[in-house]
């Protein structure tokens, strides 16, 4: 599933039109991203939390050429699921 297919599943949801419902997802993911960058947690209970990682910089290869370069320090964004979100997905597959 795509933003695309999302809007469309809100829009079908909602009963609503998919303009109004490209703002609804956009909002509720500017939201989320907010949430983030400020508190650096955000959690959606049965859903799962978005949470900022901080990567150290560290050493890595160049696979070209075998040299060892220099990977600087990141941010990165991690996604860890809620177990009622992980049962459901469990209960799909049997």
């Amino acid at each position: 599933m795509n933003k695309g297919d999302l809007i469309e599943s809100v829009a079908s949801q909602l009963n609503e039109s998919k303009a109004h419902a490209t703002k609804i997802v956009d909002a509720v993911l500017e939201g989320i991203s907010q949430g983030v960058q400020r508190d650096g947690k955000v959690t959606i209970t049965g859903f799962g939390s978005f949470e900022r990682k901080e990567r150290a910089a560290r050493t890595g290869i160049n696979p070209a050429t075998r040299q060892p370069i220099e990977i600087k320090a990141s941010r990165t964004i991690n996604f860890r699921p809620s177990q009622s979100l992980k049962e459901s997905l469990n209960e799909a597959t049997v």
